[in-house]
């Protein structure tokens, strides 16, 4: 059987032989269809590069951000809660929508469900750039969180489609994620550098990237599809749940820990959570298959993604603040000041798949979680005048964990789940992940509100960053073990 045959066969369409058959016309489009879907078959580096691009938009727009916190916190006239919505509207949605953005993935394709959702990040993007308030600049970015939890599942599932042998899905994974660390990298300085001129031109830096992606799927195979109901309740008690939880920690900072609409956001969330719980494991098709935690590593890939985007999305955010209100830096010499951080990554991601061959994802994933707790750790207990270039060097300790962790954690995910599920467990763990960013910025913005105690709010966030990683960093011992003795999920 060719590539091509089993592509057809598995979505239930006629292949090139049979096409020939039909009338002139018809046989010459069938024709060039089936050579454009050989070349996607034969070719997964199409697959590959507009994944990779995807990852890369995504990441950047979270990471150019916040540099320019400052600056639109002074044309917009908001305070710290404002500028809170302003990162957490784009978290917020990416994480509630992962886990049907996943389904969704399974039912439509990935190739449909990626290129859908580049299409509505992009538009977003440009809204973004226009938005003439707060409140027009939150929904815009709400709706780019929506579009990139319909491209982050589905990115991962072009790779696990295009490259079914282990070995090559985990450096092709290791591959997507420089985008990834292309975005980190470039993101803090290129936001530094537009700024200069206007903070709406970080938005804008989304657009070509975005159409040379869609241009590359062009190129790539149909994806295969499945037949998976879509849970609305489900869906509707996740944005509840990250909703409130969002609402009641950001307005913490504002209004105190026993406000009436604070204490009454987090009634709310819990009552969503258990609602959650209730129809995951009672329902006829949950987004969330029960059957998917059975795998050791599913669990500790979801905790990893959670513990590591707190304290690589965490610090970034107090830092950015910290270093322009507190030490007076401009939004360039912010972003320069990341640049170590962000190229430690850079220069180490391209050799990860290789490291984990040799010495395991159990050594890769602790040591990148104990690298990035001693970073936050002396990070936080220095002195308020420690010199800017002393910080710089030392958050590279917490870039070394996004080559250490991410990529080994990804591909083992990606390789205990049988191929009709990557879409879902993609989005289980990208959720995990999106749900620790989002919930970082809220509390820690919350501890940063007050300006007269926003220098112990730093250290109290990074420590507590630096907490949940170590704990994980244990937890990941187990890996190796898991990856050996967890029973296979049925394929």
């Amino acid at each position: 059987m060719t590539p091509n045959s089993a592509t057809s066969r598995t979505s239930g369409e006629p292949g090139c032989i049979d096409a020939m058959s039909a009338s002139t016309s018809v046989g010459v489009a069938e024709v060039a269809t089936g050579r454009l879907r050989e070349a996607g078959v034969r070719a997964p580096g199409w697959s590959l590069a507009a994944a990779l691009l995807g990852f890369f938009v995504v990441t950047l727009d979270a990471v150019i951000l916040n540099v320019a916190l400052p600056d639109i916190r002074r044309e917009l006239a908001v305070g710290m809660s404002g500028l809170q919505w302003v990162v957490d509207g784009y978290t917020l949605m990416f994480a509630a929508l992962l886990l049907s953005a996943g389904s969704l993935t399974d039912r439509i394709g990935a190739r449909r469900a990626f290129g859908t959702g580049m299409v509505v990040f992009v538009l977003a993007s440009a809204a973004c750039g226009l938005a003439p308030s707060l409140g027009l600049l939150v929904t815009a970015r709400l709706v780019q969180g929506g579009a990139a939890a319909a491209m982050m599942p589905s990115s991962m599932a072009l790779l696990s489609h295009a490259y079914p042998d282990p070995a090559r899905r985990a450096r092709a994974v290791a591959l997507w994620s420089m985008g990834g660390v292309a975005a980190s990298t470039s993101g803090p300085v290129l936001g530094g550098l537009l700024t200069l001129v206007s903070w709406r031109l970080i938005f804008f830096v989304n657009m070509p990237a975005g159409v040379a992606a869609l241009v590359l799927l062009a190129g790539t195979a149909r994806s295969p599809h499945h037949s998976v109901p879509f849970d609305w309740a489900g869906q509707i008690a996740a944005v509840v749940v990250m909703g409130g939880l969002t609402y009641g920690a950001i307005e913490t900072g504002a209004a105190g820990i026993a406000a009436p609409r604070v204490l009454a956001a987090f009634a709310i969330a819990a009552v969503a959570l258990a609602a959650f719980g209730a129809l995951q494991a009672r329902g006829r098709h949950p987004m969330v298959p029960l059957e998917l935690f059975r795998s050791r590593m599913v669990c500790l890939a979801v905790v990893a993604g959670f513990a590591f985007m707190v304290g690589y999305y965490g610090l970034p955010f107090v830092m950015s603040l910290y270093l322009q209100q507190l030490r007076g830096l401009s939004a360039l010499g912010t972003g320069i000041a990341f640049v170590p951080m962000m190229v430690i990554g850079g220069v180490l991601t391209p050799f990860t798949a290789r490291l984990a061959e040799r010495f395991g994802a159990r050594v890769l994933v602790a040591t990148g979680l104990i690298c990035m707790t001693a970073g936050l750790v002396v990070i936080s207990l220095m002195p308020g005048r420690t010199p800017v270039a002393v910080m710089s060097v030392l958050m590279m300790l917490v870039g070394l964990a996004g080559p250490l962790v991410m990529p080994p954690v990804m591909a083992l995910l990606l390789h205990a789940v049988p191929a009709r599920q990557a879409g879902v467990a993609s989005g289980v763990f990208n959720t995990s992940r999106q749900i620790g960013g989002a919930l970082a910025i809220a509390v820690f913005g919350a501890l940063l509100a007050s300006r007269a105690t926003f220098l112990h709010g730093l250290r109290v966030s990074l420590l507590i960053a630096a907490a949940i990683a170590l704990a994980t960093a244990f937890g990941s011992l187990w890996l190796s073990r898991a990856r050996h003795t967890a029973t296979p999920l049925r394929r």
